[in-house]
């Protein structure tokens, strides 16, 4: 950004005279002599111009010839005695650069030269010869993509230069100023008041570049050096310009620290840019001691502490711009009437409170953005007096109440408005739709309600509307159709109950609509032949609405690219004419209760089909030549998989999944043709072997074949070198064998399960050098041995879920390895700031297409087997238990502070239970039956406050079992078999003292032919019923979840915001447009 005064000179350049620093020189009573003119024609002739410029073409040198007067000619300006002093040739697209032999040299008393913005290239240099104009008063070499040292020391002879501008910002090589450095460069340019050195990498200390700066330019007031890789600190000598006006310091990531107290003393300040530098600590309140500010930007500074109301209160402020400072806190001041403030950012703070009705007193303001901010209460009525007012953002905040009573009509000049994601309620008022400039209303996630009205008035601009996740309802109004430019229609998340298929027609525009997650039972008789005039759509979502049969109208349609008529109640077939759109490229049939598919199938070009959760049977339907993503998973498919299945694959499907149907056989070896991210044929019948080319697959992400009849050895399965697993789940299949070696070149595993086998091996020492893995699942195989790795250094500061269990493993647990299982040390506070699902995410790529799978398991939790359909991230669970470990049980054990599942039992531990197991606040199952361990019950697992399974059964314990609310609710299975133990629940007190424990008949029982006790049976049945309603309900009915999470989720992101970047909507499956596109 250039000064007035830079402009301010350049405007008097083009009028009838020439005036520079004071001498003023007459322009056009002359004629050129004729020396200039055939040094310009030989300029012009030298001149090479960029022909693939759309947006700039010459327009002054193109009109230059030898016929006519130069002093006339365009971008020139002479002198009385007819010599050139000025020549602007900035934006005429010249490339290749100018040489030293130019004839521009020739112009000696050239004062004003303007170069700027031109096309010289990668490679192109500043020519030596610039030094020969001694007369420039004015030279402006920027944007012209100069990298390199390319700053020739003989600008140092310019010495009348007023300004020099040699700003760089077209991102392909900065320039740098290192031979010769700034010193020598400035040395005698002491006349010089405007610096712009923009984008100039200057490879020096802060003290040098600040001492050349103030020793040689004491005039400076424009110091402009943005992104100049300048180092800090700053020092004391610039002090010594009091004439600065305009300070552009911004982006300088090696300048770091508060800003220095001197800059107090600039008094003249009218600019100040500190933006992209780290400052770490408050905004110095000397900001508002300066009379004369008029912008102020301290963009992502990591600003902390509160912002100086005062500083808002300057008469001449016009721009503040503190985006981007989240640990900056303060409030909106009253403001004064008639201020100046024209552009006022808080975008990405923690600025809170009301927003004041004296906003309304900025009558010249434009632009508004408190996006991501904490504001709170109403958005005030005055804020219709800010007619000036072009761009206003208030989404993402806690505005409350409704907006009817805003005269919204008043803002005409509006390009840019967002309210959503806030608190805003009652009825949407007409006027945001009639705005004439404005191409998009949205107020989306907010809580808005009632019928929408008709609309009197409505904008021919307007292109896209969004009111989703509000709580609209009744009929869309018929008017909304009057909207002739509507391209964009998002009402999803609300509770319409019809909507006008006959009105769309008359929409030519419209090609995306999303009525996802209402009621729409009505949606359409069937048969209505005016749908052959609906417009044609690129992408139209019904999702949720209960619909029973695909709309007819559909047929019709010839520009489909997405179709989403998932979460309904469709039954019957899929028709055949739905593989005839062209251009279809996600079609997602998923979560009805369709049977069949209708055939002879086509070969359209869809690339995402998901018809996961129906009730499709027969063979598997292969016939999509071009599938990216392919799910078929919850079916009742019931064949093989095609043994020619390898050409329907390419190098580009990513997801394929046939889990859960019944599919038999073997997995034909072409299915590696595919280019796999996932690959799920879990919960299927088949059988065989594992084509060892699936271990191959460098790109493959997950490959879960769990819970088959899979057969043979994966010993000698030979993963990559540059393995990109993420998930292994062999789990639940008749695999023999050893653990294969290779599987330590998967240095990303995040899950391995090879649980319920036939592996016989030690323990996988290999796997200690994996530091992401959060799950290890090695339960009922054939694993032997210590599980001790001394010769391994590697650690697990994620490992979340161990299952070892119905193994032969034996000796002590290793007390060094649990202290790097940080993950299960973390307190509840912060693994709750973590929460979310484990899963395998494959990134939107150029055409927003993204996935993921969301991993699941097995396990033992409170005496019962559960399917962890998804894996939590704060859930944690040790399970060792059916081995013979023996020894001492680590106390390291209970600084696992957030572990919810430990089980010991089956084994040989002896000794005591150690204290320290008190300090596990947030374990739900404790099972340490059936050992050999000894003295009292610890006191402290009466601090167990959520424990709700316990199980001490058949070991050597004494003594009373401790008085605590949480143990008298256990029953008397959870302590039998401890003959020396006693007290209730196992013996009951009398009155004349504590009875003696009671003598115990038999031994310790074998499992299978323990007794069933019913207390304890029906106390599960009955969590677990409650459990499964409340549940399943969130699981099985998709509004309820959709509505369940969405609302926690805007709760606890309000209470902890910072949680967004680390918290997400996590689907398993495609998602293509989730959100209405703006």
């Amino acid at each position: 950004m250039k000064t007035f005064l830079q402009y301010f000179f350049l405007l008097f350049l083009n009028i009838t005279t020439i005036t520079i620093c004071g001498k003023t020189i007459p322009s056009v009573h002359s004629r050129c002599i004729k020396d200039q003119q055939l040094s310009l024609l030989h300029l012009k002739k030298s001149l090479i111009f960029n022909g693939d410029s759309y947006d700039s073409y010459p327009t002054k040198v193109i009109s230059w010839n030898s016929s006519t007067d130069c002093c006339s000619w365009l971008g020139v300006a002479c002198s009385t005695d007819g010599r050139v002093v000025r020549l602007d040739l900035s934006g005429e697209s010249i490339s290749g650069g100018i040489d030293n032999s130019s004839s521009l040299f020739n112009l000696q008393h050239l004062q004003s030269l303007n170069l700027a913005s031109n096309m010289f290239g990668y490679g192109s240099h500043i020519p030596s010869a610039i030094g020969k104009l001694t007369n420039l008063r004015y030279l402006n070499l920027s944007y012209n993509g100069y990298s390199g040292q390319v700053i020739p020391i003989e600008i140092s002879r310019l010495a009348r230069l007023v300004i020099l501008d040699i700003s760089n910002m077209y991102g392909n090589g900065d320039p740098i100023l290192e031979s010769p450095n700034l010193s020598r460069l400035l040395l005698n340019l002491t006349e010089l008041t405007e610096l712009y050195l923009d984008g100039v990498s200057i490879p020096a200390h802060g003290t040098h570049w600040s001492i050349a700066i103030s020793s040689s330019l004491p005039n400076l007031s424009v110091l402009s050096l943005s992104s100049c890789n300048l180092a800090g600190p700053i020092d004391q000598s610039l002090a010594k310009l009091h004439s600065l006006s305009v300070i552009r310091l911004d982006h300088n990531y090696l300048i770091s620290g508060p800003i220095p107290g001197f800059f107090a003393n600039f008094s003249n300040l009218r600019e100040f840019n500190w933006g992209g530098n780290n400052i770490s600590g408050p905004v110095p309140l000397f900001f508002s001691n300066f009379s004369k500010l008029t912008s102020l930007n301290l963009v992502d500074c990591e600003l902390r502490g509160t912002f100086p109301k005062q500083i808002f209160q300057i008469p001449t402020l016009q721009t503040l711009d503190l985006e981007a400072n989240g640990e900056l806190h303060g409030s909106l001041p009253e403001f004064p009437n008639n201020g100046s403030l024209r552009s006022l950012d808080l975008s990405l703070t923690n600025f809170s409170g009301l927003m004041p009705d004296s906003i309304g007193n900025l009558k010249m303001l434009s632009t508004i953005n408190l996006w991501r901010c904490s504001f709170t209460g109403s958005i005030p009525k005055s804020l219709a007096n800010l007619t000036q007012l072009v761009y206003l953002d208030l989404s993402s905040n806690m505005f409350n109440g409704p907006i009817s009573s805003i005269h919204w009509e008043k803002l005409s000049n509006m390009v840019y408005l967002r309210l959503k994601d806030n608190l805003l309620e009652g009825s949407i008022p007409s006027s945001l739709f009639s705005l004439p400039l404005l191409p998009e209303t949205v107020l989306s996630d907010n809580q808005f309600s009632g019928k929408l009205s008709e609309f009197p008035n409505v904008s021919s601009y307007l292109v896209t509307i969004d009111l989703s996740f509000n709580n609209l309802e009744g009929q869309l109004p018929v008017s909304i159709f009057n909207f002739r430019g509507l391209e964009s229609l998002c009402l999803s998340s609300n509770n319409f109950s019809a909507f006008p298929f006959n009105g769309p027609q008359q929409l030519k525009n419209l090609t995306y609509i999303d009525l996802s997650y209402n009621s729409l039972l009505s949606l359409y008789n069937g048969t209505d032949s005016s749908y052959s005039s609906f417009p044609q759509l690129s992408l139209l979502n019904l999702a949720s609405n209960k619909l029973r049969t695909i709309p007819n109208f559909l047929r019709n349609q010839s520009a489909l690219f997405s179709l989403d008529l998932s979460e309904n109640r469709i039954e019957g077939k899929i028709p055949r004419w739905i593989w005839n759109f062209k251009d279809l490229y996600d079609l997602n049939l998923s979560c009805n209760s369709l049977g069949t598919l209708e055939a002879p199938f086509f070969y359209p070009d869809v690339h995402e089909l998901d018809l996961h959760s129906n009730q499709l049977q027969g063979k598997l339907p292969i016939f999509l030549p071009n599938a990216f993503y392919l799910d078929y998973s919850q079916n009742n498919f019931s064949s093989i998989i095609p043994t020619d299945i390898g050409d329907f694959l390419t190098f580009h499907t990513s997801f394929l999944s046939f889990s859960s149907n019944n599919l038999h056989g073997y997995i034909p070896v072409s299915i590696c043709n595919g280019g796999f991210g996932v690959l799920d044929l879990s919960n299927n019948s088949l059988s065989g072997m594992i084509p060892q080319c699936l271990s191959a697959k460098a790109g493959l992400g997950v490959l879960n074949l769990r819970r088959n009849n899979l057969t043979g050895t994966i010993s000698n399965f030979e993963f990559p070198k540059f393995c990109e697993l993420d998930t292994l789940n062999l789990g639940e299949n008749q695999i023999k064998g050893q653990f294969p070696k290779s599987l330590a070149n998967c240095t990303g595993l995040q899950v391995l399960n090879l649980g319920k086998n036939h592996l016989v091996d030690t323990f996988p020492c290999l796997l200690k050098n994996i530091s992401t893995l959060r799950v290890l699942v090695l339960q009922s195989n054939k694993f032997y041995g210590r599980i001790e790795c001394p010769k391994t250094h590697g650690t697990w500061p994620m490992l979340q879920i161990i299952n070892l269990a119905h193994n032969n493993f034996n000796g002590e647990i290793p007390r060094r390895s649990l202290t790097t299982w940080r993950s299960m040390m973390a307190s509840e506070g912060d693994s709750q700031a973590k929460v979310k699902f484990l899963e395998f995410s494959h990134p939107a790529g150029r055409d927003g297409v993204g996935f993921s799978f969301e991993d699941g398991i097995t396990v033992t939790s409170k005496g019962s087997q559960m399917d962890l359909l998804k894996i939590l991230s704060i859930f944690t669970l040790i399970d060792f238990s059916c081995n013979n470990f023996s020894g001492l049980i680590p106390k390291e054990i209970g600084e696992f502070k957030s572990l919810y599942v430990l089980n010991l039992s089956r084994n040989a531990f002896t000794g005591e239970i150690p204290s320290s197991f008190g300090n596990m606040r947030v374990l739900e199952s404790l099972d340490l039956s059936q050992n050999k361990l000894g003295g009292q019950i610890p006191p402290q697992l009466a601090n167990l406050t959520f424990l709700s399974f316990l199980n001490l059964s058949y070991n050597q314990l004494v003594g009373r079992i401790p008085t605590s609310t949480q143990f008298s609710t256990f029953p008397k299975d959870s302590f039998t078999g401890n003959k020396g133990l006693w007290g209730p629940p196992l013996t009951v007190d009398n009155k004349t003292g504590l009875s003696p424990p009671a003598a115990l008949n038999g031994s310790l029982p074998n499992s299978g032919h323990r007794g069933i006790n019913w207390d304890l049976i029906s106390v599960e049945i009955g969590f677990t019923f409650g459990f499964g309603v409340s549940v399943g309900s969130l699981v099985l009915c998709k509004r309820w979840n959709k509505w369940y999470y969405i609302a926690m989720y805007k709760m606890v992101l309000k209470i902890f915001p910072q949680l967004e970047e680390r918290i997400g909507i996590h689907r398993r499956h495609v998602h293509i447009n989730q959100r209405c596109r703006h």
